[in-house]
């Protein structure tokens, strides 16, 4: 009898060993869950989206420099004056105007005063190429204008010694009678009007 109990512990031993040295799993309990041998790999992430290209800005119309403004006013120094003339064949002041603008599809109409409402207003010490500078002569307000060029100089059609020509705006005849400069967003930048710009008279210009 001791020797058949001897027998079975040797048997059990024998057993165990042989599990522990083949590295065997034990199986599960009944209805016990298995568990798998590693983690899932995770899914690829899908490649992230091209940042998209800016959108371009809109094309914009061409609109003149104040150099080409000049040089075209320029070109018609020496032309005589003609009350009422609107081309190269005479000029008045506004026709003058009317017509240089035109040749850089800035319309403007044919009076002073109309004239005058177009653009904005600026100071007489901010002048530049290209502004319209209105002056108070045969009447109150607005009566004569000519284009700005570089520095205190303006080119216009005056009736006295009757020829387009450059003058200096700062001079003691024209300084006293500038009654408001406008600039023309059309000139480097975008044509606008500005409708119901006061009309001022020679004396409220010079109480500024």
């Amino acid at each position: 009898m001791g020797r058949l109990k001897l027998a079975v512990i040797v048997l059990i031993a024998a057993a165990a060993a042989a599990c522990a040295s083949s590295g065997a799993v034990p199986k599960p309990f009944p209805g016990a869950r298995s568990v798998p041998d590693r983690e899932p790999a995770p899914s690829a992430l899908p490649a992230p989206l091209a940042p998209l290209a800016p959108l371009a800005p809109p094309a914009l119309p061409a609109s003149p420099a104040p150099l080409a403004l000049m040089e075209t006013a320029l070109k018609f120094r020496g032309v005589p004056y003609r009350n009422g003339g609107s081309d190269p064949a005479g000029f008045d002041c506004s026709g003058f105007v009317q017509y240089v603008f035109a040749q850089h599809g800035l319309p403007l109409p044919r009076e002073v005063r109309e004239q005058f409402r177009f653009g904005d207003s600026v100071d007489v010490r901010d002048v530049r190429p290209g502004d319209l500078i209105f002056f108070s002569t045969v009447a109150a307000g607005p009566s004569h204008v000519g284009v700005a060029l570089v520095g205190d100089e303006f080119v216009h059609a005056p009736s006295s010694r009757g020829r387009v020509r450059v003058e200096r705006f700062s001079s003691s005849y024209w300084s006293p009678r500038i009654v408001g400069i406008r600039r023309l967003k059309g000139v480097g930048g975008h044509f606008s009007r500005t409708l119901g710009a006061e009309i001022p008279t020679q004396s409220s210009v010079l109480e500024k």
